[in-house]
């Protein structure tokens, strides 16, 4: 079977692109820079080339494939709601364009728990919580509005299916590793609350399992949260991967209250005054890292067979192998 892939050169992308080979697919998949296109060649598909805003490249790649996984998304807290608007929301309205015109039969679109960000706690939440009509944060909005644009076009001719990883970790990872590595070598690094929370993760080999049994077994117009099991202290789990590395994230520490009153002051003052930068902190990154947010994969376990095969300590121990 023929898939194609959009992010192919991300951390995401390059496992899922893998794994399909392993499975036997002939895998196509976007690029948007030869370096782009590079890293999708040795992860083992035919680069595309082109980009999210152009449908007519879209459809080139995806011409004689049966199988879409959309996985590709701009995930910069400091972004402009523009440029996360045109990336996420019009970028799945050019994929969906692109599918329909050429006969794509399923769609996997790569959400996230972040859609749900809405000021409330999330503890426990499964897939029967309504998206919120005015999430917290660029990323969270665009993300939850891309979600939307998803599920309504089901159809027996194009099935959509969604799923939600939480806090995607593991060997490879260029974005919440490298953001938390930075901010504790640069001093900026605070645990709120002093970090004694729950938080759900997925690891990458288990967003990757549940990608591929979602295009397999998933129901059309459903969503699927993806963990690695059973929730973990927050403090205890980032303190782990920030040490295979070679980081102590030290002790330094802020109330929540205290964080989101900067959170709150900051997004003003940016938004209103030609400040250089991004702020220190938003208001989404607190609600989703600075208090417990956890989710149920039970749905993605009783209905598509879901086991979230790599256990914590494994991948762990990976990312230390990796450095050494």
């Amino acid at each position: 079977m023929r898939a194609f892939v959009t992010g192919g050169s991300g951390f995401v992308g390059r496992r899922l692109i893998a794994a399909l080979r392993e499975q036997g697919h002939t895998v196509r998949a976007l690029g948007r820079s030869e370096a782009a296109r590079d890293q999708v060649r040795q992860a083992g598909a035919e680069p595309c080339e082109g980009d999210l805003s152009d449908v007519e490249a879209l459809k080139r790649g995806m011409e004689g494939c049966e199988l879409l996984f959309h996985s590709a998304a701009s995930v910069k807290a400091s972004g402009t709601r523009a440029e996360l608007f045109e990336a996420n929301v019009r970028g799945t309205e050019n994929v969906l364009e692109a599918a329909r015109a050429v006969g794509i039969k399923r769609l996997v679109h790569v959400s996230t728990e972040a859609v749900l960000v809405d000021g409330t706690p999330m503890v426990n939440v499964d897939e029967t919580r309504p998206l919120p009509e005015r999430p917290i944060g660029n990323y969270s909005s665009t993300k939850c509005a891309a979600e939307r644009l998803v599920l309504s076009v089901n159809s027996p001719e194009l099935t959509t299916i969604v799923v939600r990883p939480r806090f995607i970790w593991g060997k490879g990872d260029t974005s919440v590793l490298a953001t938390l590595s930075d901010a504790v070598k640069s001093g900026r690094f605070r645990w709120v609350d002093g970090g004694h929370f729950k938080t759900s993760t997925c690891h990458v080999a288990n967003c990757v399992e549940g990608m591929l049994l979602a295009a397999e077994k998933g129901r059309g117009g459903q969503t699927y949260f993806l963990t690695d099991g059973e929730p973990v202290v927050f403090r205890d789990f980032v303190t782990a991967m920030l040490r295979t590395q070679g980081v102590d994230p030290g002790n330094k520490q802020i109330p929540f209250g205290l964080a989101m009153a900067v959170a709150t002051v900051s997004e003003v003052l940016w938004n209103f005054l030609p400040l250089p930068g991004a702020p220190p902190v938003s208001r989404q990154e607190l609600l989703l890292a600075g208090r417990e947010v956890t989710v149920s994969d039970a749905k993605a376990r009783q209905e598509l067979g879901y086991e979230g095969r790599t256990t914590r300590e494994a991948g762990l121990r990976e990312m230390e192998r990796a450095k050494a």
